[in-house]
């Protein structure tokens, strides 16, 4: 073997010892890294080969020139390639807590390796030089072909030292909705972006540097959305306010800090323009964000009577006097009057008490995660389900879940007491309201029947505390004459009795 195809030999076998020394060294999810220095040295391995096999090339022919320089520049290749790999994804990549930018990686080893072709070119006794400078056409060619490549890559070059985003921010780079998406790579020559709809635009990195860049990600994950509501003129602002911004308590993707707000934006044609600003921190799921909010004020609006309208419009108020109005409202009050029936404290009624009583009720409307009542706070109002499913909770323990025909709250109807625990809705669900002031007008008129309400609520507590006993083995604390006696006195003393 000749001085110089046994320096090229020992290059090998260093390149092979570092190779194997990296392979070691990455972290396991990127030692596929090592399959380009791996198959550059597979080459020249093949190459050495090829020159080592006798009466194949002849001594000092052109063929065997160019074969040496070949396995010249593949092992020092696969050299460079394991020294950045080392470099970049062993040292830097474990005292950086984010990685180096592919760019700077991409520039970094496209530079050793124009330094190691060169190189090798001079040592076999070409003049890289000369080869550019003999043709001023050639050089002007070249010249002209690289220039949108050079741009895209000083662009490359220009975000990552200005850095307006980075890997996995959100960012819009014109006026097109179509083009919001986050960023997975920026390479030398363009930027990868996933749109909303699950698209990669491949972005080149000039645009990009010429292009106003909003970036939703930065300087905080958290981002502002708005949404305009409108409502009828005749309700006043400060009641629509509040019912929204209570509306957007827990809604989905709405964070508490900073808090939301609502601000009256304008008057249009008897309506005004309410402008509902809230923040998030998932704006990759922007449009579930808005969704869920909008559901959720139109909820609030409606129990207290207001119906949101989607824009401005005229409105002309008719009242409808019909026979078939009349039919309706007749239909509605006896469904309500047949959801009072399943409610066992108030079979003592009359039937013209519970028509009363199902007159002065009212139906709220729920969706999915609302919360009903809270734990802790007064409210003097009984709930009955007519449709849907609601679920009763103690901290994050469940206790029950009341469907149709079921009913809650009724020892905050009768007593004032504090609620004892939160009930939130657990789909959409519809519930009859009845408060102390529609059944104050029932026991002023007959206040016998308070006696018979605290008669059955008093049994059926008995009958629960019972159980408890019965399951825990300790004995109940009252007699059932004993509760519905206390419960009384405080019935008649929350209604001035």
């Amino acid at each position: 073997m000749g001085s110089g195809l046994q320096g090229e030999g020992g290059l090998g076998i260093a390149a092979g010892v570092l190779l194997v020394a990296v392979w070691f060294l990455l972290p396991p999810g990127t030692r596929r890294l090592v399959r380009q220095p791996l198959l550059l040295l597979v080459l020249f391995a093949a190459a050495l080969g090829v020159l080592e096999l006798p009466n194949v090339l002849a001594e000092g022919s052109a063929t065997r020139k160019l074969t040496s320089l070949a396995a010249t520049f593949l092992v020092l290749a696969s050299l460079s390639r394991s020294a950045v790999l080392l470099v970049f994804e062993v040292v830097l990549g474990r005292r950086r807590a984010r990685p180096l930018p592919r760019i700077v990686r991409d520039i970094t080893q496209g530079l050793v390796w124009l330094g190691i072709l060169l190189g090798a070119l001079r040592s076999a006794g070409v003049e890289p030089g000369s080869i550019l400078t003999t043709s001023a056409l050639l050089t002007a060619a070249i010249a002209l072909s690289l220039q949108e490549t050079l741009g895209n890559m000083v662009a490359g070059l220009a975000i990552q030292v200005q850095r307006p985003f980075d890997v996995d921010d959100w960012i819009q780079f014109d006026a097109e909705r179509g083009h919001i998406g986050r960023v997975i790579e920026i390479n030398w020559r363009a930027t990868k972006v996933i749109t909303l709809d699950d698209v990669e635009v491949i972005v080149p990195n000039a645009t990009l540097a010429k292009a106003p860049i909003v970036n939703f990600t930065k300087p905080t994950t958290t981002s502002r959305r708005s949404l305009y509501v409108y409502a009828p003129g005749d309700v006043p602002p400060h009641v629509v306010q509040q019912t929204i911004l209570d509306a957007l308590i827990g809604s989905f993707g709405v964070v508490s800090q900073p808090p939301a707000s609502v601000v009256t934006n304008g008057f249009v044609d008897g309506n005004i323009e309410y402008w509902v600003r809230l923040f998030t921190d998932q704006f990759h799921r922007r449009d579930a964000v808005d969704g869920t909010a909008r559901d959720r004020i139109w909820y609030a609006l409606r129990r207290i009577g207001v119906t949101p309208a989607a824009a401005p419009n005229r409105a002309v108020h008719m009242q409808e006097v019909s026979s078939a109005a009349r039919a309706r409202e007749e239909r509605e009050l006896s469904e309500r009057e047949r959801a009072l029936r399943s409610v066992d404290f108030l079979a003592v009624l009359t039937d013209e008490q519970r028509r009363q009583l199902a007159a002065a009720s009212a139906v709220r409307l729920y969706v999915a995660g609302e919360v009903i009542v809270n734990r802790g706070e007064a409210s003097a109002e009984m709930f009955v389900v007519e449709s849907g499913e609601v679920v009763v909770a103690v901290g994050d323990s469940e206790l029950a879940r009341l469907g149709p025909g079921q009913f809650f709250g009724e020892m905050a109807l009768m007593t004032g007491e504090p609620r004892n625990a939160t009930v939130r809705a657990a789909n959409a669900c519809r519930l009859l309201v009845i408060d102390a002031s529609s059944v104050r007008a029932v026991l002023e008129s007959s206040p016998e029947v308070a006696v018979h309400i605290s008669r059955i609520i008093g049994e059926r507590q008995a009958a629960l505390e019972q159980e408890s006993a019965a399951a825990s083995i300790r004995p109940a604390r009252e007699t059932v004459e004993e509760r519905s006696s206390r419960l009384l006195g405080r019935i008649r003393k929350f209604f001035s009795l």
